[in-house]
């Protein structure tokens, strides 16, 4: 997000730039047992998610989510309820950013979040 906000910094100068942007940052989990750092370690049974839909109402000006690999939005899809709003959202799954992600390169990965961020940071500043 540093690349394509300008965020830098200390983390709160670095949330500050971010909202400023126009963008949030939420796990899609708000708990879970993970004996590892992998995603696949997460124990579903034991996973429990943000509260989206409050989150959703509350704001109303979100037009885009995007997901930060296929486990985030596999485990949005299973583990938050549908949301009233859905029809106005726009989702996307871009690659993890994580290193253990390495079909990637770091570039290539830029290149495709810069493609979906950038674009919906323009379209911000327009309306």
């Amino acid at each position: 997000m540093g690349e394509l906000t300008g965020a830098e910094g200390s983390y709160a100068a670095r949330s500050e730039a971010l909202g400023r942007a126009g963008i949030a940052v939420w796990d899609v989990l708000c708990s879970s047992i993970r004996p590892g750092s992998m995603d696949a370690d997460i124990q579903m049974a034991s996973a429990a998610a943000n509260d989206f839909v409050g989150f959703f109402e509350s704001h109303e000006r979100i037009r885009l989510v995007c997901f930060n690999g296929k486990k985030a939005e596999q485990m949005f899809r299973r583990f938050v309820p549908p949301i009233a709003s859905a029809n106005t959202l726009t989702f996307a799954s871009l690659p993890s950013t994580s290193p253990a992600y390495a079909s990637l390169s770091y570039a290539q990965k830029l290149q495709a979040w810069r493609g979906i961020i950038a674009t919906e940071i323009e379209r911000g500043k327009e309306q």
